[in-house]
């Protein structure tokens, strides 16, 4: 399988794609996608490392305190952005599904591999300064609150689709667990919870104060770019490691050949 996936990533230019999918398939080249993104990569890492230092400097030595949470409220500089892309990396999973199932994209199999790992990371680091977060508030470390509850879950996906997209020939069967992520964006709004309504939201303006406003989506910003760096990275490593595998595998043939 990982052979004949190797001759697809490699042969993709060989084979002209239909007219709307041209412009997604440039890519595919591993060659044209390795130039490209080291050259990006080292501008993701640095404005990710910049921006979520400034970030937490300005959130936790100049941001006010919550006049009702105090200083535990600082512990949002790393559980909202956590918890943001935690949602988004699955949402990337199922874009990455569209690319492969629509378009055929070579790629985006791989993309999905990769990025799987990473969002399960932000996963555990929401759960765990979560955690942090309630008990100060709550009393308690865990509580089975339907939010809460159903980042677990998305916890469980992003293992399972880990587990599944190696287990498998056919790693499209992992990627169909994507319909779920309804719940776990909407579920905030879904149930009356003890976790608190978002603060931020695309149809309204925001209820956060200002001075803690900023900081938060500096930290934001910084953790959206070192999450990106670290898929690219992870990117370049497989289609290498993919490339070279099937330098191997040729040789190999030619051997057996003679």
């Amino acid at each position: 399988m990982s052979g004949e996936r190797t001759s697809q990533l490699d042969a993709s230019t060989a084979t002209a794609p239909p007219p709307r999918g041209r412009n997604l398939h440039r890519f595919a080249n591993p060659g044209r996608f390795l130039r490209l993104s080291g050259r990006v990569l080292p501008v993701l890492a640095g404005l990710g490392f910049v921006l979520t230092v400034a970030g937490f400097v300005w959130g936790l030595f100049f941001a006010p305190a919550d006049w009702q949470q105090g200083d535990a409220v600082r512990i949002m500089y790393v559980h909202v952005p956590a918890a943001w892309l935690a949602s988004a990396g699955y949402m990337s999973l199922a874009i990455c599904s569209v690319l492969s199932l629509v378009w055929r994209h070579p790629l985006a199999d791989l993309a999905a591999v990769e990025i799987g790992p990473v969002g399960a990371a932000f996963t555990a680091l929401c759960l765990a300064s979560g955690s942090l977060w309630g008990k100060p508030m709550w009393g308690a470390w865990w509580v089975w609150d339907a939010r809460l509850t159903s980042v677990l879950v998305l916890f469980f996906l992003y293992l399972g689709h880990i587990a599944l997209v190696r287990a498998f020939d056919d790693p499209q069967r992992g990627y169909r667990a994507g319909a779920i992520l309804a719940i776990i964006k909407f579920s905030v709004d879904w149930w009356n919870t003890l976790h608190q309504p978002d603060s931020i939201t695309l149809t309204g303006a925001p209820t956060m104060y200002v001075g803690m406003l900023w900081p938060l989506l500096v930290c934001a910003l910084g953790f959206s770019f070192g999450f990106a760096a670290i898929v690219v990275a992870r990117l370049r490593a497989a289609v290498m490691e993919r490339r070279i595998r099937g330098l191997l595998m040729a040789r190999a043939q030619e051997a057996d050949a003679r």
